[in-house]
């Protein structure tokens, strides 16, 4: 009978054992499941403020500023503008 106890004691402790184990690990991958989310979030708010920044720079008005002043560009005189037309094909 005590053998047969001693089974029993050891068969608890091993589930036991078992049980602080999974909880150990669910709470770990909990906590990892929350990070990502986090970082997720984060890179989520970075990628809007990159597409609001890159509508700001490919505005038509600034790309004609930094033309105009950093590049010396101008618009062209009208003797200078050509028009070509399409040739029909046949």
């Amino acid at each position: 009978m005590a053998r047969f106890n001693l089974i029993l004691i050891l068969i608890a402790v091993a589930c036991a054992l078992s049980a602080v184990s999974a909880n150990h690990r669910a709470r770990k991958l909990f906590t990892e499941l929350e990070a990502t989310q986090k970082r997720m979030r984060d890179l989520e708010v970075e990628w809007g403020q990159l597409q609001l920044e890159q509508s700001t720079l490919a505005a038509h008005v600034r790309v004609e500023k930094v033309a105009r002043e950093k590049l010396g560009m101008k618009p062209p005189a009208p003797g200078q503008i050509i028009s070509v037309e399409p040739v029909a094909e046949k």
